[in-house]
């Protein structure tokens, strides 16, 4: 690796580090405060317990659906597509996925460990998970995984195309994080953590990459409707 990817990769470990240092105190005033919203917890989690345990057929579908969209397989999913960036002539692009998916999972599981939150404990379980309940790791990893991946699509997809890669992601981020407190192995705090988590880490590497790229002299760009590097797709398609 070049020390430009070098100096990159490091800009944005640094940016996703300094959304942890905002998330803790956060948690921890959220979790071991107790703060009133361990009441809504509770109660949802009694109510969806109920309901996973009179419609069994529902419960098999939501174990299905948390392990097709769990964290390895957005791991896996964003590691083989940034080795084709590479490939394709893209380290910079590459560099930045792999950094937002890694450093966003170990916050995650950084988190867990410094809360140390029980999951939730519940009659007849229909699922269970091991470790620390705040944040959720699949909330996590769903916002990493789907954020990077409609990230790095966008510069190919047509301006329609763009809103139905959003929406199709946003309902892959709410599905996985209903099914984790619908199995009763989360908290709804535990879940909206976890997308919260993964939001702040892509939008930090998203700024760390965007003021990369101004510095060296490339037109600014909108994330959100272009990608994180517009330009790449003009590199992907030379080399084909």
């Amino acid at each position: 690796m070049r020390n430009e990817e070098r100096r990159l990769g490091l800009r944005l470990a640094i940016a996703s580090l300094a959304v942890a240092l905002i998330m803790i105190p956060f948690s921890l005033l959220l979790v071991v405060a107790k703060m009133p919203v361990n009441g809504l917890d509770a109660h949802v989690a009694d109510e969806l317990h109920r309901y996973a345990l009179a419609h069994p057929d529902v419960t098999r579908l939501l174990i299905v659906w948390t392990d097709l969209f769990g964290p390895w397989p957005w791991r896996i999913a964003v590691i083989a597509y940034a080795a084709w960036l590479l490939y394709k002539g893209a380290p910079r692009l590459a560099v930045w996925a792999v950094t937002t998916i890694t450093v966003g999972g170990l916050l995650g599981l950084a988190l867990k460990i410094i809360v140390a939150r029980a999951r939730p404990h519940l009659p007849d379980p229909v699922a269970l998970a091991p470790g620390d309940s705040f944040p959720s790791g699949h909330a996590v990893n769903v916002t990493l995984g789907a954020g990077v991946i409609v990230l790095l699509l966008l510069p190919t997809l047509p301006r329609w195309g763009r809103y139905v890669a959003w929406a199709l992601a946003s309902f892959v981020v709410l599905s996985v994080g209903y099914t984790r407190i619908a199995l009763g192995v989360h908290w709804v705090s535990d879940v909206v953590a976890g997308i919260v988590l993964g939001a702040a880490v892509i939008a930090a590497t998203v700024a760390g990459f965007e003021t990369w790229r101004r510095g060296e002299g490339r037109r600014p760009a909108a994330p959100l409707a272009e990608g994180v590097e517009p330009e790449s797709v003009r590199v992907t398609h030379v080399q084909d």
